[in-house]
């Protein structure tokens, strides 16, 4: 499958229809979009971390979210009422408070529904911090 937006459009399509993922910053980026994956990136600020100094797991949910949407974005367009209807997240390595990226694979792009691997990494480690598979709706055309 191959995308129909870019990671600059993706990008530009959040900032204008969802400014409130860069309340307190920008922390996300698409960093790259391919024939059925995306990849996001998260620099995490002081706020997302927990006591210990690991990334939170609310934070890294929020990383698969949206990533897995900017996959689906990719690949359908600009469908701002896309939405999640499953995500369930796996919690692998504890996170140092750095740089992690979120490498997105559609499994299943039907008409209604688009199912999406994610997995949460950082450095060049292959061993992910987390592993999510998210489900989204697609509103009918």
């Amino acid at each position: 499958m191959q995308p129909i937006m870019t990671a600059a459009e993706i990008n530009a399509f959040l900032d204008t229809d969802f400014p409130q993922i860069h309340t307190d910053g920008r922390v996300f980026h698409v960093a790259e979009v391919t024939a059925g994956r995306v990849t996001m990136t998260f620099d995490p600020a002081e706020r997302h971390l927990r006591p210990g100094g690991t990334v939170s797991g609310p934070a890294m949910f929020t990383l698969a979210d949206v990533a897995a949407y900017a996959a689906v974005l990719a690949h359908i367009g600009p469908v701002a009422l896309a939405f999640t209807t499953n995500l369930n997240i796996n919690f692998l390595r504890l996170p140092k408070a750095q740089l992690i990226r979120c490498e997105c694979r559609v499994l299943k792009l039907g008409k209604r529904l688009a199912v999406v691997d994610a997995l949460l990494l950082q450095g060049d480690s292959d061993d992910p911090v987390a592993q999510a598979t998210a489900t989204y709706s697609i509103p009918p055309r």
